[in-house]
């Protein structure tokens, strides 16, 4: 279950009703997803994308999706700490982020500037499906210990190309 954090109000939604109202206003889409089978804990990429196929095929045709993956990011993955460094600056995209996590956590965090330039944090979870819409300002947190798999999902995967803002709001705020 997502949580939502607003640090400068000093303020945590847990209710998921309130949580989604939050994001909706904001067009941020968050929901609840579960494979329709067990995955064992070595499953392939392919067992998952196959266990969660019930819900990316229609979510996919609905958008016009045209491609996904599958990206494991834990503490052996070589890199780690460019990996980091690239997902933790304020950026945007030219179409929309759309992640499935089905292991682990991490924290989005985003930059509303209209109306009154707030920032606020999703911490997502296995199960959570988040799509961040094109040309939203965010970063992601991997946290201390990072131990993600999810899936990912794409138009074209140029799109996700991140643009830079250089802002350096997102290093005020962390885990």
């Amino acid at each position: 279950m997502a949580t939502l954090r607003i640090p400068d109000k000093n303020m945590t939604l847990l209710d998921p009703s309130a949580v989604r109202q939050f994001l909706n206003l904001r067009g941020i889409v968050n929901e609840r997803w579960s494979a329709d089978r067990d995955l064992p804990s070595n499953a392939t990429n392919e067992q998952v994308l196959a266990a969660y196929d019930y819900l990316l095929k229609p979510l996919m045709e609905k958008y016009g999706y045209q491609t996904m993956d599958v990206i494991s990011v834990d503490v052996q993955t070589p890199n780690l700490q460019g990996i980091r460094e690239k997902f933790f600056r304020e950026h945007t995209h030219s179409e929309d982020e759309v992640r499935v996590f089905v292991e682990g956590q991490g924290l989005f965090w985003f930059h509303n500037e209209e109306p009154d330039d707030e920032i606020f944090a999703l911490l997502c979870e296995q199960g959570d499906l988040i799509s961040v819409p094109a040309n939203t300002k965010h970063w992601f947190d991997l946290g201390e210990v990072p131990k993600i798999r999810a899936i990912r999902i794409f138009i074209d995967q140029t799109g996700w190309v991140p643009h830079y803002t250089n802002s350096g709001i997102d290093q005020r705020y962390r885990w």
